[in-house]
């Protein structure tokens, strides 16, 4: 199958290439990105005129917990720790393995409704959770989130995700990260083992990570020493590490994570509703720490749209510096796209619009009155666009959304239903 989208105003996000953002028509033979010319003259099964509109990369959501869409906005007067124990756990250890399907389910639409093509997964419940992510063909870094101690039921979750992995070889939309939730819910002797199942299954690991100050105090009296010290005590920074939130990082301990294989998630939505504070992106950015971006689950993020969360990210640097230049539109695109493709390891295959890459495509319609019109296309992509803007989602050359119709066989009131059903039911 061979599909060509012409005529668009294509953002590759290839700094190969010497302009930012040029006409190109994007030829997709299958899965995969096969040409990009001014012109396409050769053979063709389906023509798409995408004239007078907007072609990038699918946006990469590096830190996601998509069962978790039940949970939106519900965040409101509660810190970090008393929201996860007090409003979150109690929940989810009600929630069925059915339950998550439909949240994740949810999840999923709402990624592609709004553009992501990618996002970097954490939660329990995987069966619901796999269901789902299979069902709508988006592109997932997958886990089965880690917690405990030595006591037996923690070394059966260990158990239960290497299961998963040797049963979900050969996807090309699954692969997968060893996720301990945190050095505040797992015991050193297990965060050990977490890295024995990376280092077997030569998989990245993923982790929550310096979220607010009470995490790394706590850190640093079970350690004694610094979150990033007992990251390198523990062995994690041998491995490929993608560090959510990462919002307190002394200068001291930036300087040793730049030395390794370490991307830090930002989350800056959730960090500003748990009151957590602000990540110095800034400062990571000067180190050449890898940053990416991610929404967090909907309880803390509010929503998966990642345009929203990439406006909020630069103008939060602009303020916190109090200085508009640390920061541009370009920088934070690229977290949202090619550095999160790095930071899962799959730049080869996704993040930038490239011959011999997947044909992870988006694209958008920006000639709403509320945005109209666009003068700097860069700067309007990240600070104006809205979901409704994304009319085509393309995940391995397929197109799950298209003129802002949704082309999978899912009713979504009926879905919603459900959804009121499990809500109905657990809050």
């Amino acid at each position: 199958m061979i599909r060509v989208l012409r005529n668009g105003t294509v953002i590759t996000m290839d700094e190969k290439r010497k302009q930012k953002y040029e006409k190109l028509d994007i030829v997709i033979e299958d899965t995969t990105i096969k040409e990009l010319t001014t012109h396409y003259e050769g053979p063709f099964d389906q023509e798409i005129d995408e004239t007078g509109k907007i072609i990038l990369p699918g946006l990469v959501n590096s830190h996601t917990h998509l069962g978790m869409s039940i949970f939106r906005a519900t965040n409101d007067n509660y810190n970090l720790q008393d929201w996860l124990n007090k409003k979150i756990w109690p929940i989810e250890n009600q929630m069925t393995d059915e339950d998550i399907y439909y949240t994740t389910l949810l999840s999923c639409i709402e990624m592609i409704q709004t553009g992501t093509t990618t996002s970097n997964d954490m939660y329990f419940g995987i069966n619901g959770s796999l269901k789902a992510i299979k069902e709508t063909k988006v592109r997932s870094v997958f886990s089965r989130c880690l917690m405990g101690n030595i006591e037996k039921e923690s070394f059966d979750k260990i158990e239960e995700f290497k299961d998963l992995v040797e049963k979900n070889q050969g996807n090309e939309l699954l692969t997968f990260t060893v996720t301990p939730h945190s050095m505040y819910t797992c015991s050193k002797e297990y965060l050990k083992e977490c890295k024995k199942i990376a280092d077997e299954f030569h998989l990245p690991i993923h982790m929550h990570y310096c979220e607010n100050q009470a995490e790394v105090e706590g850190i640093r009296k079970d350690y004694g020493k610094s979150p990033a010290e007992a990251l390198q005590e523990l062995g994690f920074l041998e491995n490929k590490l993608i560090l959510a939130h990462g919002t307190w990082i002394s200068e001291e301990e930036q300087d040793l994570l730049a030395q390794y294989d370490v991307s830090i998630a930002t989350n800056p939505v959730s960090n500003l509703n748990l009151g957590c504070g602000i990540a110095d992106l800034v400062s990571y950015q000067k180190k050449e720490i890898n940053i990416c971006l991610g929404t967090d689950g909907q309880g803390s993020g509010n929503n998966l749209n990642l345009f929203y969360h990439m406006s909020l990210v630069d103008q939060l640097q602009k303020a916190k510096y109090q200085n508009p230049t640390v920061m541009g539109s370009y920088d934070v695109l690229k977290m949202a796209t090619i550095q999160g493709a790095k930071a899962l390891g799959l730049e080869d295959k996704i993040g930038s619009i490239e011959v011999g890459k997947k044909a992870d495509i988006i694209v958008l319609d920006l000639t709403n009155t509320e945005i109209y019109p666009t003068v700097d296309l860069i700067t309007q992509v990240v600070h104006n666009t809205e979901s409704n803007n994304v009319d085509t989602t393309i995940i391995n050359g397929n197109i799950l959304m298209q003129n802002h119709q949704l082309l999978l066989p899912i009713e979504e009131e009926k879905l919603k239903k459900q959804i009121d059903k499990i809500i109905e039911r657990l809050m």
